[in-house]
């Protein structure tokens, strides 16, 4: 059935990769936390950031894959991410311990948004699953359906992210509003953790 509508399974499977891997909630949740507006931008950029790194090392496998050791790259790539991860989540740990009570020393919101793009990037370089994802694209019979996917694939990239994002981004803000510190600080910690545990088991996963 989803065969008779690329542009739907495109949208469906970049969804379900998007929600289903922690290590890319893990990398949004903490600067979606921090921006003070617009935290859907934060996913926004993500998205774009993963699927351009997606895209990139997909053409590079199809046009070089005979020189070019794509899958170590890609392995190392997953390990850069998580190297990265932990040191979001242990920047992120540490602002929010030992931030004073008036500090209002924030990166600006563009910062964000270029790192964002970055870590997105980077994930999109990292994982054999992508390429799995884009095998549909050999499937279909006609060139317009190919098309069709991958415009699919990045509008459910990009949507859902950015949605995870503005989510996350508006309950961090409610918890400001309502005045409650503890609860500020405990999204922030747990962002933190989960950015750090997550970067750690890719790192393991790296060199092992």
């Amino acid at each position: 059935m989803f065969n008779d509508f690329p542009l739907l399974l495109g949208i469906v499977a970049s969804t379900l990769h998007i929600i289903s891997g922690p290590d890319h909630l893990a990398a949004v949740t903490p600067y979606a936390i921090e921006t003070k507006q617009s935290s859907w931008k934060v996913g926004l950029y993500w998205g774009l950031g993963h699927l351009g790194g997606m895209l990139l090392i997909g053409f590079a496998f199809l046009l070089f894959k005979a020189y070019i050791p794509i899958e170590q790259i890609s392995e190392h790539s997953e390990t850069l991410v998580g190297i990265t991860l932990v040191g979001i989540g242990a920047f992120v740990i540490y602002k929010t311990v030992y931030r004073k009570p008036h500090a209002h020393a924030h990166p600006k919101k563009e910062k964000y948004h270029i790192y964002s793009l970055a870590i997105g990037f980077l994930h999109g370089l990292a994982g054999i699953a992508h390429f799995i994802l884009l095998l549909p694209v050999l499937g279909f019979e006609h060139r317009s359906q190919s098309i069709l996917y991958i415009i699919g694939f990045g509008i459910g990239t990009v949507a859902a992210m950015s949605i995870y994002a503005l989510i996350v981004g508006k309950a961090s803000q409610l918890t400001k509003r309502n005045g409650s510190m503890f609860w500020s600080k405990g999204i922030r910690l747990t962002s933190g953790f989960f950015a750090l545990v997550t970067g750690f088991y890719l790192v393991y996963l790296g060199v092992h």
